[in-house]
Order: structure tokens, then C-alpha cells, then sequence
């Protein structure tokens, strides 16, 4: 088939034409307030007898959104349209929630009542603590996570009819305030120590910080720079558009299933090393490299074309030009390595190393393979003493709001339907049936 644009009666088409048959189709432009226009194949199997074939939906939209907008080749990601930097720069993670999900950055009045609201729901059901003993100490923490946040249907089961608006708000806030309480208490239990009980006196990532490190026979203190790093890898992975994960979401929720399942969904996808597991990925690079000197080894590695030795944490699917959110990060990493004073470490030594000669090789710089927020993400946690297994699960409470904001937009979009992919049939024909003593 080829293709050209016109207009017709105001509005742009696009004109198929089968060179089978010699016929020629009309299909409708669709504009959004930015990015490229998008073809509507809805009416393509009815009048064609043709379906798409686009693997991995890379030139597919599947709905219509107002949340992310990712411009790859500009290095631009916006909520709302805010610029992630200006986000970043200004606001704390929970006024970011509070514009994701509403459309709109909160006044100060606004501001307290949506902070307010977040805190009083970030306690668990003390049952849950039953549940938690369910699973063997040395469980990944992601499969916890996965495990729990499925089940929290099973006891807020007052906020599972997804067609009550006030349901769906209750919902909603319930996810963003207690997946920090359940990913702290994946943690703990998997080292042995005691639950620690939320903080309504402090702010959202200072508390999941507390709930992580604290221990009874002690006071532990948040320092103001680990709490604003953490804030911004919070805010940096709220949402980034329809990735494998909300995708996920998104078609879980198409079948009316409930909020909590589908947000255990979408961390169930998040948890792939393609996806969530990046950052992760990053660590057990810098574990493989072992010490500055074999870095030349691994740079020549990287520029043989013969070698498929990948440098994790370096360029971006999506993001052809610099990361956005790693320009953020960048200068969040380095400020937590001085505050804590880490020196002669040897994984953080070639990290900044690797860095260095990403920022400034030719080879790099040609090519864009600059690094990406997975890179700096991986640093902070691994200096702030997070173990690797929990880098995923910080991906999974910062993306909450993300799924769910998208998760309500679907629920309220009426042109919306049950997920549906068609496919492109390879196997057998039509077959004889053999009997068994046959075969």
C-alpha cells in the first residue's frame, strides 16, 4: 500500500491504495496539541479486510491522553504541559501527584488538603503483616511487591467498583500512600528486622526513608539532601507515556478489572530488566567491571563493532538526544556523594569515571550515548544503601501514580474498549483429525 495526504471538507485524510485491487481508501488524520499526527485505522478492517502488524507498538496509539508528553529526538518529557525540569526544580513529589492526577498544580490550600490526605492512608491493614510472613525471607522484593499489591483488594474491598467516582478517588489515593509502606515492609522483612510504622510529621519520600532505615532501638535522622534526591527520582519516574508497564495497566484495566489488580500488573511488567529493571542492571555492570582499570578494556569493548557488549545506563529507546530526567539527576547524584562524604568506593569510583568519558569521548557524544536516568538512579540508591533487588521497587512506588492517573483517564474515556490486539496468523490450515492409535 502507498500512501499521500490531502484534504477533504476541512479536515486531512490519508489515501490508502491496495495495489492488488486497485482500490483506494480514506482514513481520517488525527491532530493532537503536539507531536505527530496520527492516522485513525478504526474503520480499516471494515472497509480493507486488512489489519495493521506493528510489533511491539511502536507506531501505534492506543488512546488519546492529556498526562505525558516524550518528544525522543528533543530530549523533552512534560506532564501536563510542565517541563520535567521545571517539575524537578520546583516541586515535591506529591505536588506532582496532585497535577497527574487532577490535571492541575495544586494552590497552597489545594497543596496541604492533597498532602494531608496522602498521609492519613499511608498505614497498611494490620493484617497484612500476616500476609507478609506468608512469603520465604529470601523472596525478590518486587515479587512482595507484586504479591501484595494485588492483595490489597482483598481488604480495601470498599474501593473496588471502578464505575463510583468516589471509589476510584479512594482508590487512588490509597495506592500512592501505601506502596512506600508495603515496599519498606518487603524490605525489612527480607533483612529480618521490624516493620517501621509510617510518619504522619513528615513528607512522602523523607517517611519512605524512615520506613526503610529506622530501626526501634534508635532515632534516625533523614538528611534534607538524601530526602530531596529521593523526592526527584520520585518525581523523575511518576509517568513517562505509554510504556510496556502502563500499557499493562491499561489493558488490565479495559476489562474492568480493579485498581489494585492492575497496578500489581503493571509492577508484574515493570519488573522485566528491559523495562523497571535498568537501573538494577546498572549495578551489576559496575559489579562485572570490578575496578577503574579494566574501564579502557570495557570502552574498547563498547566501540568494537564485532562485540555485543552493551554499556547498561548509557542512551535511550525513546530519548535520541539527552535523557531529561538525567540532566536532573546528575546534579542530585554527585551532591549526595559529597553530603555523604563516600569516598574509595570502588562501584561509585567507576561509575563517575564512566561518566567522565561518556560526557567528553567523541565516540559517545556522536552517537548520543549519554548517560540516562537508569545510570544516575542506580548511583544515588547504590551510595543511599538501597541493595539492588529494592532499585526496581522504587521504580514501582514512584510509577504508581503514573498507572493509576493513566488508569483513570481510560476508566473515564468513553471511546475506550475492552483491549483487543488482532494478529497475524502463521500455523497450520485446516487439518484432518488423526486418531490417537494413528498418529
Amino acid at each position: 500500500m502507498s500512501d499521500k495526504a490531502k484534504g477533504a471538507l476541512g479536515n486531512e485524510y490519508v489515501t490508502l491504495t491496495d495495489h492488488s485491487t486497485g482500490e483506494t481508501y480514506d482514513f481520517p488524520l488525527m491532530t493532537g496539541t503536539v507531536g505527530p499526527k496520527v492516522i485513525d485505522v478504526r474503520p480499516l478492517y471494515g472497509q480493507t479486510g486488512h489489519f495493521t502488524y506493528d510489533p511491539g507498538f511502536t507506531s501505534t496509539g492506543a488512546c488519546e491522553s492529556k498526562i505525558t508528553y516524550i518528544d525522543g529526538e528533543e530530549g523533552i518529557l512534560m506532564h501536563r504541559g510542565y517541563s520535567i525540569e521545571d517539575l524537578a526544580a520546583n516541586c515535591n513529589f506529591l505536588e506532582v501527584c496532585h497535577l497527574l492526577l487532577k490535571g492541575e498544580l495544586p494552590n497552597a490550600a489545594e497543596k496541604e488538603t492533597f498532602e494531608k490526605t496522602i498521609t492519613n492512608h499511608t498505614m497498611v491493614h494490620e493484617q497484612l503483616h500476616n500476609f507478609y510472613r506468608g512469603f520465604r525471607r529470601d523472596a525478590h522484593p518486587m515479587a512482595v511487591l507484586c504479591g501484595v499489591a494485588g492483595a490489597l483488594s482483598a481488604f480495601y474491598h470498599d474501593s473496588t467498583d471502578i464505575n463510583d467516582p468516589h471509589q476510584r478517588m479512594v482508590a487512588t489515593h490509597r495506592l500512592i500512600a501505601k506502596m512506600p509502606t508495603i515496599a519498606a515492609m518487603a524490605y525489612k522483612y527480607s533483612i529480618g528486622q521490624p516493620f517501621v510504622y509510617p510518619r504522619n510529621d513528615m513528607g512522602y519520600a523523607e517517611n519512605f526513608l524512615h520506613m526503610m532505615f529506622a530501626v526501634p532501638a534508635e532515632e534516625y535522622k533523614v538528611s534534607p539532601t538524601v530526602a530531596d534526591a529521593m523526592e526527584k527520582i520520585l518525581i523523575l519516574h511518576a509517568d513517562h507515556e505509554q510504556n510496556a508497564s502502563t500499557s499493562t495497566v491499561r489493558t488490565a484495566g479495559s476489562s474492568g478489572a480493579n485498581p489494585f489488580a492492575c497496578i500489581a500488573a503493571g509492577i508484574a511488567s515493570l519488573w522485566g530488566p528491559a523495562h523497571g529493571g535498568a537501573n538494577e542492571a546498572v549495578l551489576i555492570m559496575l559489579n562485572e567491571i570490578g575496578s577503574k582499570d579494566k574501564i579502557g578494556e570495557v570502552i574498547k569493548r563498547v566501540k568494537d563493532p564485532k562485540d555485543n557488549f552493551k554499556l547498561m545506563g548509557f542512551g535511550h529507546r525513546v530519548y535520541k538526544n539527552h535523557d531529561p530526567r538525567a540532566r536532573v539527576l546528575m546534579k542530585s547524584a554527585h551532591d549526595v556523594l559529597d553530603e555523604l562524604g563516600i569516598e574509595d568506593e570502588p562501584l561509585l569510583d567507576i561509575a563517575m569515571e564512566l561518566e567522565r568519558i561518556a560526557l567528553e569521548d567523541e565516540y559517545f557524544i556522536k552517537r548520543k550515548l549519554f548517560p540516562n536516568v537508569d545510570f544516575y538512579s542506580g548511583i544515588i540508591l547504590k551510595a543511599l544503601g538501597f541493595p539492588t533487588s529494592m532499585f526496581t521497587v522504587l521504580f514501582a512506588v514512584a510509577r504508581t501514580v503514573g498507572w493509576i492517573s493513566q488508569w483513570q483517564e481510560m476508566i473515564e474515556d468513553p471511546s475506550q474498549k475492552i483491549s483487543r490486539p488482532r494478529q497475524l496468523y502463521t500455523g497450520h490450515k485446516d487439518r484432518k483429525f488423526v486418531p490417537i492409535e494413528k498418529r
